[in-house]
């Protein structure tokens, strides 16, 4: 006969890990990592903090995944745009794209990942030195996009990459603040398109 425990080991959870994420995923875009509490967690995931701990680890694994979801679901247009064939595609993409997360019926307002550097006091350094680590990347696949771009001719010689995509992602995060502070659709547009009239071209 088997014993209590290893029937409790056995059983199914009774939730679903994948809806249970995206739940966590939405608190911790609206409160950042601090501002979540595991009360906050638990209630919009629907669980008990011990099959939170069972099912994700602790808050900062939990953050992690969570991390992980929101680059592979909401991220997605940083790759297509990447892909773009010419410079200014790649701009035109990934500011669109960044408008529509922004502005998602789904979805918090703002940037996920801008609340979660910003939210971060030094006892969690390690949660914001992995979003940076992460964000870094992401900078790095841009401004080798960029050299590709000037080396090909599609960009002014003169141009500086880094500067290009430092420059990008500035306006990206701008627009993330103003959207969450209640900015609309319409102005966010605004903004892709006098970021794109003043794109660097031969």
């Amino acid at each position: 006969m088997k014993n209590a425990s290893a029937v409790q080991k056995g059983r199914p959870r009774e939730f679903d890990c994948d809806e249970a994420l995206t739940a966590a995923l939405r608190v911790f875009w609206q409160k950042g990592y601090e501002g979540a509490s595991l009360t906050d967690l638990t209630e919009a995931m629907g669980i008990t903090r011990p099959s939170l701990y069972a099912a994700f680890g602790n808050k900062e694994t939990l953050f992690r995944k969570a991390l992980d979801l929101y680059e592979r679901d909401k991220l997605a247009y940083v790759e297509a745009a990447l892909a773009a064939p010419t410079a200014r595609g790649v701009a035109e993409r990934m500011l669109r794209g960044a408008v529509d997360l922004m502005t998602g019926e789904t979805d918090p307002n703002g940037c996920f990942g801008v609340v979660a550097a910003v939210a971060c006091n030094d006892y969690c350094a390690t949660i914001k030195q992995d979003v940076l680590a992460r964000r870094e990347s992401s900078t790095a696949a841009l401004i080798q996009r960029f050299e590709r771009a000037r080396d090909e001719g599609d960009l002014p010689g003169d141009v500086d990459p880094t500067g290009l995509a430092l420059h990008l992602y500035a306006i990206m995060q701008g627009m993330a603040v103003h959207s969450g502070g209640g900015c609309s659709r319409g102005q966010l547009d605004k903004v892709v398109e006098t970021s794109l009239k003043t794109w660097p071209s031969r």
